[in-house]
């Protein structure tokens, strides 16, 4: 009755009647030094909770890569004595949930549970001994690390992921952010339970974790419980050691494989996530790649020429620079003229812009979808995540709609030519047509 209960209450905070104006960000620093943000609402009886950490792919080394996504994936697999069958009791029997999220930067585990007190006490008492007390079980490590390499096997004979890898091996060199974040077999079965100890010391601190909070209850018990998560991680900030992006040299790799289509991938080092052409940059890309079937893109590749199913572009803002990319997928005997007419429709961009037809249209797509954005409780907490970690302004949300009003065509050509070299991308052809 209790998960059915849960259920309901979830479908319901789907359509909860969220307006920005009731939705005031509080922050402030917890005793244990981490930095908390939070939202207060009692329309729904739920508690939602965000934990973030520097403790992403890009923290890794090529000889131990996969090492920090290990570690996040044990943390609720054994902890203070409680082993992962009977974690996994303890969070259903209260109808809660936890989830994790994982990318080159964060490393984060989030709680959604209901905000009566004896179902909120259970699944925090759980959630703050996988936080703080993680175990790290040698024979869950082993079967972990097997089923790891077992997928990296798979994985290395899909062109989807042959073609991902490859891009941001090129894209990114050295840099951390080129590792795979499951990381390699060589490394992934080389690592120990001492390697997962050692970094989980080191990355999850409470002068460094980032705690979101957004639901039913006062600020007070919110204080309280960032504090009773925290209170026993470690006080030791991590060194901040990612390097600059540098940018690529332009190359086109063409890998054989026997896929029906080719899978075709360019890419540039894009945006940092407080970079001040972020919305030049975001609504440019909508107009580009990122509209759907009202993209430049998809309008040349797709309905004018029958290339392809699909043709999409995106930025992925991060700490550093973070990949633009553009992907699609076409026939093998396609896949050169599809290839050169990406780069010939991204050139004109970059060179003339949009035009102020197209810059109307996207604003109005932009803004009319942004409600969609921020229709729930767990929505909300992802924004509030991503304001804390990246030090985003408080007023990030409120400022959102009017920053997208004000983006010119100018301002898009301006920051389109300032940061995309289409002449220096890298590209990769995963199933490029034989030679004969």
């Amino acid at each position: 009755m209790l998960a059915m209960r849960f259920m309901f209450i979830l479908l319901l905070s789907v359509y909860s009647p969220w307006t920005l104006a009731t939705l005031p960000i509080q922050q402030w620093q917890s005793p244990s030094g981490a930095q908390v943000y939070f939202i207060e609402s009692h329309d729904l009886p739920i508690l939602d909770i965000s934990m973030d950490f520097r403790a992403g792919s890009g923290t890794d080394t090529p000889d131990k890569s996969g090492r920090a996504g290990l570690t996040l994936y044990l943390l609720s697999l054994g902890a203070a004595g409680l082993s992962e069958d009977q974690i996994a009791k303890e969070i259903a029997d209260v109808g809660a949930q936890l989830g994790a999220h994982f990318d080159q930067d964060r490393a984060g585990l989030t709680l959604r549970t209901l905000s009566s007190i004896r179902e909120r006490r259970q699944a925090l008492n759980v959630f703050g001994r996988v936080i703080q007390h993680p175990e790290f079980v040698v024979n869950v490590l082993e079967r972990e690390q097997a089923r790891i390499i077992a997928g990296l096997k798979e994985a290395d004979t899909k062109p989807d992921n042959i073609a991902d890898r490859t891009l941001m091996k090129m894209l990114y060199g050295s840099h951390p952010y080129g590792l795979r974040g499951s990381g390699e077999i060589e490394s992934v079965s080389a690592l120990r339970r001492d390697d997962l100890i050692d970094f989980y010391r080191s990355h999850y601190s409470a002068a460094d974790a980032v705690v979101s909070i957004i639901g039913d209850l006062s600020r007070a018990e919110a204080a309280a419980i960032a504090e009773s998560l925290t209170k026993e991680l470690s006080r030791t900030k991590p060194e901040d050691v990612l390097p600059a992006v540098t940018a690529p040299v332009a190359e086109t790799k063409r890998i054989a494989h026997p896929a029906t289509q080719s899978h075709i991938l360019l890419a540039y080092p894009g945006l940092r996530r407080d970079d001040p052409d972020y919305f030049p940059l975001l609504v440019g890309n909508y107009i580009l790649g990122g509209g759907g079937f009202t993209s430049r893109l998809m309008e040349e590749i797709r309905q004018k020429r029958g290339l392809a199913y699909s043709v999409h572009s995106h930025f992925s803002p991060l700490k550093e620079e973070g990949p633009f990319e553009i992907s699609l997928q076409t026939r093998k005997e396609q896949s050169e003229e599809a290839l050169a007419l990406t780069r010939k429709i991204l050139a004109d961009f970059v060179a003339g812009g949009p035009t102020e037809k197209e810059l109307v249209e996207a604003k109005k797509n932009i803004i009319g979808s942004f409600p969609l954005r921020i229709d729930s409780n767990k929505k909300i907490l992802g924004y509030l995540a991503v304001i804390g970690f990246y030090h985003l302004p408080l007023t990030y949300l409120d400022d959102y709609l009017k920053a997208v009003d004000s983006v010119t065509v100018a301002q898009i050509r301006d920051a389109f030519q300032r940061r995309i070299r289409p002449d220096g991308m890298v590209a990769v052809v995963v199933g490029a047509q034989e030679e004969k």
